[in-house]
């Protein structure tokens, strides 16, 4: 396997790891994992999957933001990139299947999901957190782009589920676009 090109940098004073531009924590997976499947089930899988929606997606439009800066990467590209990283970093193999932004459609497959890792036939969809991920990196495509556009995304399949692959669908939230265009 080739190692994943993820630039770091370590503050030799301070011990604060950075990479594109941005503080990074490394920890191990179970670690994560653990404390993820904790506040899962002292909030109940629904009220969880929706606050990581929003947090997700808040953080992977940040991110996109600093690294379209940080790489002089056009909206697409930015994205591409933050999948890439993503894949980099462990938490699963991302391949977009389809980025149509002017239909408002992309398809993505997740291969070797950190949750199916862990949670393993758990006979339910476990890779919601990714949802707000990437709505937040085609809303940041969308507003670099001034289209106006909200999406949504959805895990329509997941391998703990039972499913062949993981896969997330994400289409325009038509709401969400009636009322910037009212606010507009």
């Amino acid at each position: 396997m080739v190692m994943p090109v993820v630039p770091m940098d370590v503050d030799p004073e301070t011990g604060i790891w950075t990479s594109d531009g941005l503080p990074m924590i490394y920890v191990p997976r179970h670690f994560f994992v653990n404390n993820h499947k904790a506040v899962e089930s002292a909030l109940g899988n629904e009220q969880y999957s929706q606050i990581l929606r929003q947090a997700g997606h808040e953080s992977a439009y940040y991110w996109c933001k600093v690294n379209s800066r940080e790489h002089s990467l056009d909206p697409e590209a930015t994205f591409h990139h933050y999948l890439k990283r993503l894949s980099q970093r462990g938490w699963g193999q991302f391949t977009i299947e389809v980025l149509d932004i002017a239909s408002g459609y992309a398809r993505i497959r997740l291969d070797h999901s950190v949750f199916v890792a862990e949670y393993g036939a758990a006979g339910r969809k476990v890779c919601t957190m990714f949802e707000g991920w990437i709505a937040g990196g085609l809303d940041y495509i969308s507003d670099e782009l001034k289209l106006g556009y909200r999406f949504e995304c959805d895990e329509t399949s997941c391998v703990a589920n039972g499913d062949a692959e993981c896969i997330f669908e994400a289409r325009l939230n038509e709401t969400a676009i009636t009322e910037t265009a009212i606010a507009g």
